[in-house]
C-alpha cells in the first residue's frame, strides 16, 4: 500500500464528519448516519484502489451503500479490504455529546477479520501494557497488571466501559478493586484508541460492544503499538450459525491482534464529529469549516494529526486546504 493513501483516507472521514456534524444535537440519528454514509461513499469512489467492504453498514439488502461486499475506489491500484463506520456514535451526535467519530480502516485483501454484527467481549490497552492483559483473567488481575505496567497504583487506574446494564457485575468488580471508572454512553472505538494516549486519561477499556467496532479498534491499536483482545458473544443460535458461515468455527476462541488484522501493514483514519479527548469536533464558521483528524499506518508506526480548513461554496461542495 502506498503512503499517499493516508491522505486519501482522511479525505473520506473528513467528508463524512462534515456531513454528520450538521445534525449535532438535533435528535435525528438516522439523518446524521445517512449524511455521513453518503459523503463517505462519494469520496471513496475517487480513490485509486480496488476496495471491498468487509465491515460496513450491513448486508446488501439492509443498506443502500457501504454494504458488505460492495466495491469501492476507481478500480485501479491495490486490492484492499475496507472496514467502515461512517458514524461511530449516532446517538452521541443526536444528543450533541462527546466522542462521535467517522472511522475507517484498510488492509491488504484477506487481512481483516470479517466480524459478524453481534456482541464482542473486549479488552484494550496502550503500548505500556502490551503482553500484560488476558481477556479471560479476573478483572482485578488485569487492573493490577496494567497498574504495574504503567507504574501506578490500582486506585489511580481509569477504566472506560460502556454504560449498559449488562456491565453491572464488571463495574462492581472495578469498584471493589478501587479503580476509577469512566462510563461512556456510546463510541467504544474512540475509547479503545484513547488507551494509547496518556493525555486522554484512559488506561484500559473493558466490556462488550459491537464486533465490527472491535475490528476497527484493533487496527488502530495495531498502528499505535497497543493491544486488543476480543471474544465473540453470540446471543442466539442464529448468530452462532452466522459466525460459522463467516469462517469462525470456535466462537469461544480469544481473537488477538494477529487474528483480527493480519500482516504487517494497515491504515486507520478517523475524524472528530463532536469534541472528544483526542479529536475536536467539526466547527462551522460561516463560509468555512474546520476538522480534526488522525491517520495512522501500522508498517511505519506513523501517527499524523491533521487540522483541515474547508471552504464551503453555495452548493456545500468542499475544497480542503491543509
Amino acid at each position: 500500500m502506498e503512503n499517499s493513501l493516508s491522505i486519501e483516507l482522511v479525505r473520506v472521514t473528513e467528508a463524512a464528519a462534515l456531513g454528520a456534524a450538521r445534525w449535532m444535537g438535533r435528535g435525528r440519528k438516522e439523518e446524521a448516519d445517512s449524511a455521513a454514509t453518503q459523503a463517505m461513499r462519494e469520496v471513496f469512489n475517487t480513490i485509486p484502489m480496488k476496495g471491498t467492504v468487509v465491515i460496513g453498514e450491513g448486508e446488501m439488502d439492509e443498506a443502500p451503500m457501504l454494504y458488505i461486499g460492495e466495491k469501492l475506489g476507481t478500480g485501479y491500484g491495490d486490492r484492499l479490504d475496507v472496514a467502515v463506520d461512517p458514524l461511530e456514535g449516532t446517538n452521541i451526535v443526536a444528543a450533541g455529546i462527546w466522542n462521535a467519530l467517522t472511522v475507517l480502516a484498510v488492509a491488504d485483501h484477506g487481512n481483516l477479520l470479517h466480524a459478524p454484527d453481534m456482541y464482542m467481549k473486549k479488552i484494550a490497552v496502550g503500548p505500556e501494557s502490551v503482553g500484560k492483559i488476558d481477556i479471560n483473567a479476573p478483572v482485578i488481575d488485569n487492573l493490577r497488571a496494567v497498574a504495574k505496567a504503567k507504574n501506578k497504583d490500582v486506585e489511580d487506574i481509569v477504566v472506560a466501559i460502556l454504560d449498559r446494564d449488562r456491565h453491572q457485575e464488571t463495574i462492581q468488580e472495578i469498584r471493589v478493586a478501587g479503580s476509577r471508572i469512566k462510563l461512556i454512553p456510546d463510541g467504544d472505538v474512540a475509547v479503545a484508541i484513547n488507551t494509547a494516549f496518556e493525555h486522554t486519561g484512559i488506561d484500559i477499556m473493558l466490556g462488550s460492544g459491537g464486533a465490527p467496532e472491535g475490528v476497527l479498534a484493533a487496527v488502530a491499536l495495531k498502528c499505535l503499538g497497543g493491544e486488543f483482545q476480543g471474544t465473540l458473544w453470540p446471543q442466539t443460535p442464529e448468530e452462532v450459525i452466522r459466525c460459522r458461515e463467516m469462517g469462525i468455527k470456535d466462537v469461544n476462541r480469544v481473537l488477538r491482534m494477529e487474528d483480527i488484522v493480519k500482516g504487517e501493514d494497515a491504515f486507520f483514519a478517523a475524524t472528530g464529529v463532536t469534541d472528544g479527548e483526542l479529536l475536536k469536533g467539526v466547527q462551522y464558521n460561516g463560509e468555512n469549516a474546520t476538522t480534526h483528524s488522525v491517520v495512522m499506518r501500522a508498517k511505519s508506526g506513523t501517527v499524523r494529526f491533521i487540522e483541515g480548513k474547508h471552504s464551503l461554496n453555495k452548493k456545500n461542495n468542499l475544497v480542503t486546504i491543509y
